[in-house]
């Protein structure tokens, strides 16, 4: 067994030479499972950054290096594959999957989304049936829908995960336009219904406008949530800032806006070419809120904050509490902050 790095080939001046030729033998090893600690003391006795992992017949199995460590070390939260790799998905809908979900598999991509406005149409849910029966190794998620029929019949169609939210996006107007969608803590919890019973986890998307809403959509039996709004101020997103006023904002629209129709989105609101478009969102801007990190580190603890108060120990047993009472406009005045003018924002509270 050798190695070549890039350091390796910076300086050679004949590009005609043999790897076997280049490569650096005689390298330190690691046998069998290694463990962070015992790749920690190789890397620190041998003063070395690439660590082959080899079988007991010395065969390549692995290759821990240093810049392994220090990802895992900076983001030991992150979502990774079985190969140490980022979770990737992709969206794709009824009228184009066949084409892209060949090259996604090659790649190997780890989820796909369904991702259409009327999840429990007979188009969607025919796709969601094909689609599993042509690659039922790669989880699949099916939405959007917003009451217990619609997760149902995904549910029978195969999807591995179901999308719940028909409305309630910021940018979304579907529920003034078409007149079509359900609360979503009332979609998230029919949902729920439908999907428990066979194991199938639900995602709420859309929403979502403080933290507390996450602690909501969990304890009504959600899994996961979807954020839009609340992440479009970040830098990380990609939206273009915009400076009025002073201030600095970035811009935000949604997938049924005309901005993201023109761009390609029709598709999730099964809108034909060359039709006049009917947009179902707006588009807009949203206060710059800085960097992403700061900012999660607000959600999480807001999250764990509701699970202190309930009582929770995990978000299992969040999924289960499911205790909910009834406010009125009243009610919802005496929660929010009151009588007073906001004269320093709080990172996770805003009014406007």
């Amino acid at each position: 067994i050798g190695i070549i790095t890039e350091r390796d080939l910076k300086f050679n001046v004949h590009p005609e030479d043999l790897v076997d030729d280049v490569m650096t033998r005689n390298l330190v090893l690691e046998h069998g499972t290694p463990t962070e600690e015992t790749a920690r003391d190789k890397f620190d006795k041998h003063r070395i950054e690439k660590l082959p992992v080899v079988d007991d017949e010395g065969r390549l199995t692995g290759l821990i290096t240093v810049r392994d460590m220090e990802k895992h070390r900076d983001y030991p939260d992150a979502a990774l594959d079985k190969n140490g790799s980022l979770i990737v998905g992709a969206a794709v809908s009824p009228n184009d999957w066949k084409i892209r979900i060949p090259g996604l598999a090659d790649c190997g991509v780890d989820f796909l989304v369904l991702d259409t406005a009327h999840g429990s149409s007979m188009e969607v849910l025919k796709s969601v049936a094909q689609i599993k029966k042509a690659y039922p190794d790669i989880p699949l998620i099916g939405g959007n829908i917003a009451n217990k029929d619609g997760a149902r019949r995904l549910v029978e169609a195969g999807s591995d995960a179901v999308k719940v939210g028909v409305g309630p996006g910021s940018i979304c107007t579907t529920r003034i336009i078409a007149g079509i969608g359900v609360p979503q803590l009332t979609a998230v919890a029919e949902a729920v219904e439908a999907c428990d019973p066979h194991g199938i986890p639900v995602i709420a998307d859309g929403g979502i406008k403080f933290s507390g809403d996450i602690v909501k959509a969990i304890g009504a039996g959600a899994s996961t949530v979807m954020i839009g709004n609340l992440f479009a101020g970040l830098k990380e997103s990609p939206g273009r800032e915009i400076i009025f006023e002073g201030r600095i904002f970035k811009s935000y629209r949604g997938m049924g806006s005309l901005g993201a129709i023109h761009s390609g989105g029709g598709d999730r609101y099964q809108m034909a070419k060359g039709e006049d478009p009917v947009p179902e969102g707006i588009e807009g801007r949203v206060p710059y809120k800085g960097e992403l990190a700061p900012y999660l580190h607000q959600l999480v603890t807001g999250l764990r904050k509701g699970m202190g108060y309930t009582g929770c120990a995990t978000l299992v047993d969040l999924r289960k509490y499911r205790r909910f009472i009834r406010i009125s406009a009243a009610g919802l005045r005496e929660s929010h902050a009151h009588d007073i003018n906001i004269t320093r924002e709080a990172p996770n509270y805003t009014r406007s």
